[in-house]
């Protein structure tokens, strides 16, 4: 008997008994929806927190800094210097250097972080996080608006919620006391830099270079201001938040010679670390490294080989495998959830075939009695059970695409996980995968009967009526 045949015999007696066909399917599209929206519900999950992760940073750089911030324990020769003692594992020029040689290391970027006053017509800010990086990290920062500063330059990229952090310095409220953005226009106009805040707390409360005014001290001085361009404001507005919002960047080679400017030789940069008599050391060190590396698979490594340097390191990859870990527990709980609802469908098919051989006794002992194959019989019955799963696998995956259509339409991850994107994913090969196992279940469910119908007497099948 070729397949057709049986599939045309198979479609025939589903069709015959309509209800229960009908009532059978419904169960199969229950389950395989229960499983489908779980398991895109965990897919969701998943993709949200990676997602949510790389949107702090890439997955592939290391952000590297000294174990002993600016004194402690000696690890590295840093410096550069003579002499007989070591020095703290600073992070200098030359620890740069022996960074970007390591295996898998496609760059380093060094990270000089530098408070900073900030003015623009009445509107000033204190403390504000000036950084200056390599193009290698500029090159990541996502532009709203402008271009990076070339290489070497002194022009500015801001994050986009630094305006905040500006206030009248006339009134004294800013953005947290009116709930009114300041009248800052960094794109239009220039602002003006204090790089010397140690100068211009002092000049503010009238501090002299000795000490005491009363000694006839002259009073200090208002350290010189530097006019400076932004060029490029990072993408976002104040309710966005990501690693680059509360930063204004520059080029490191432009922040040096602007930092020479600022700074007489010799004199120590507030920030700097000193050496034993205080003085300024003859070498410029860095707040932070970044460090990338070629692929995923060698952060890992390459963290390693950093630490074994004296070096204190982090990356999203730690994030990532922590959350990869909960991500794989909800989802196959999920999944387990949604597995249920589809075995009770497979129990409802087995008991369909079964019901099915009880009525169909005569039609199979009449098979069997003018030849039929075995295998045929057999064949028949696990291609009903198959169809049913077919049937109910297609329609279950349609009633999916719309319950995962509302989930996503109703539930916002924005709020929850601070980025767009949808809760419920369902991937092409999460659709054909349910189909298949839904046919699968539906075979499996009638092999037991099928067997059944196999092990009929004909005779007995005959007389039965």
């Amino acid at each position: 008997m070729r397949i057709s045949d049986l599939l045309l015999m198979s479609i025939n007696n589903l069709r015959r008994r309509k209800l229960r066909t009908v009532l059978t399917v419904l169960g199969v599209i229950i389950g395989t929806a229960s499983i489908v929206v779980m398991v895109s519900l965990g897919i969701g999950l998943n993709e949200l927190t990676m997602e949510q992760i790389t949107s702090y940073g890439s997955l592939t750089t290391i952000d590297v800094r000294s174990n002993s911030g600016y004194g402690g324990a000696v690890a590295v020769n840093g410096g550069g210097s003579s002499g007989a003692a070591a020095e703290p594992n600073y992070i200098t020029d030359q620890v740069i250097e022996q960074f970007s040689r390591i295996e898998h290391v496609t760059g380093v970027s060094p990270v000089l972080d530098m408070n900073v006053v900030m003015r623009q017509g009445v509107y000033e800010a204190q403390y504000l996080t000036l950084r200056g990086v390599s193009q290698s990290y500029l090159e990541q920062i996502p532009l709203g608006e402008g271009k990076l500063p070339e290489p070497g330059s002194t022009g500015l990229v801001v994050g986009n919620t630094v305006i905040q952090q500006f206030s009248n310095a006339k009134t004294g409220k800013g953005y947290w006391d009116t709930m009114e953005l300041p009248d800052v226009d960094f794109m239009g106009q220039p602002v003006f830099v204090i790089f010397d805040m140690n100068a211009y707390f002092q000049s503010q409360s009238g501090a002299s270079k000795g000490g005491s005014l009363e000694d006839g001290a002259e009073p200090v001085k208002p350290p010189k201001k530097y006019m400076m361009n932004t060029v490029g404001m990072v993408e976002g507005d104040i309710e966005t938040w990501n690693s680059y919002s509360y930063y204004v960047f520059m080029d490191i080679d432009g922040m040096k010679s602007q930092l020479s400017r600022a700074f007489r030789k010799g004199t120590l940069i507030p920030g700097q670390p000193s050496n034993k008599r205080g003085k300024a050391l003859g070498y410029l060190v860095y707040s932070s490294a970044q460090v990338y590396v070629d692929d995923m698979e060698h952060v890992d490594e390459v963290q390693k080989n950093l630490a074994d340097m004296g070096f204190q390191v982090s990356s999203q990859m730690d994030w990532l495998e922590s959350s990869r870990q909960q991500s794989n527990m909800v989802q196959a709980v999920l999944g387990g959830i949604g597995a249920v609802s589809l075995f009770v469908a497979a129990i409802g098919i087995a008991n369909t075939m079964m019901m099915s051989i009880y009525e169909r006794t005569k039609e199979i002992g009449v098979m069997k009695v003018l030849g039929c194959d075995m295998g045929n019989i057999r064949n028949m019955f696990l291609i009903e059970s198959g169809f049913i799963g077919f049937m109910g696998g297609v329609a279950g995956i349609v009633l999916s695409f719309a319950v995962s259509f509302l989930v996503n339409h109703f539930v916002s991850m924005a709020q929850v996980y601070g980025v767009e994107g949808n809760l419920s994913r369902i991937p092409p090969w999460l659709a054909l995968a349910a189909v298949g196992f839904a046919v699968l279940v539906g075979m499996a469910a009638g092999f037991m009967p099928a067997m059944r119908a196999m092990g009929l007497s004909p005779l007995a099948a005959i007389r039965n009526e």
